[in-house]
């Protein structure tokens, strides 16, 4: 987050716990570009396996899904996630069962296409944040987006998150 980047914030608010300072712009990159000037804040993911999807629901993502940086896509949404220590402190089958409970999936599931997503783990690299989520859609998509986070920040699951930061960006 800084000074200049592909994507302007629109809106950016801490939802539970600890904001992040303001800026005006995200830059995605895999690289510190010192031109650009420098960042005022630095998160870091990386992609991985879908950790807690079954056989069937990596298929129907598989169907449904559409890539991201689809040109049509001018809106985003950054997400950063800390779930608590006792969410960290269950076995994965644990978690698993919370997840399939809250539906995240199928939630997910019932936005694609016009929602593109891409999670980045975090905790692994012990940054601040276990996850950062990456949504792409277009502008007419915005009530179904609204629609989707408020259906997943009312689950079990989110009873478990203790730091979530909502900034919405549109493409420069």
């Amino acid at each position: 987050g800084g000074d200049a980047g592909q994507w302007r914030v629109v809106s950016q608010s801490a939802w539970i716990g600890e904001g992040l300072p303001a800026v005006p712009f995200i830059r995605i990159d895999d690289q510190t570009d010192n031109q650009m000037g420098p960042p005022r804040w630095t998160l870091r993911g990386f992609t991985s396996n879908l950790r807690y999807s079954t056989r069937s629901e990596r298929s129907l993502l598989d169907r449904r899904s559409e890539g991201l940086h689809r040109s049509h896509a001018t809106c985003a949404a950054l997400i950063p996630i800390t779930k608590s220590p006792q969410w960290w402190a269950m076995a994965q089958d644990e978690r698993r069962a919370i997840y399939a409970r809250s539906e995240h999936m199928a939630i997910g599931a019932d936005y694609l296409p016009a929602i593109a997503r891409r999670l980045h783990h975090s905790r692994d690299l012990g940054e601040p944040f276990d996850f950062l989520t990456w949504f792409e859609y277009p502008p007419e998509a915005s009530t179904a987006f609204e629609a989707l986070v408020a259906r997943l920040r009312s689950t079990e699951e989110w009873d478990h998150v203790i730091r979530e930061i909502d900034i919405r960006l549109v493409r420069c």
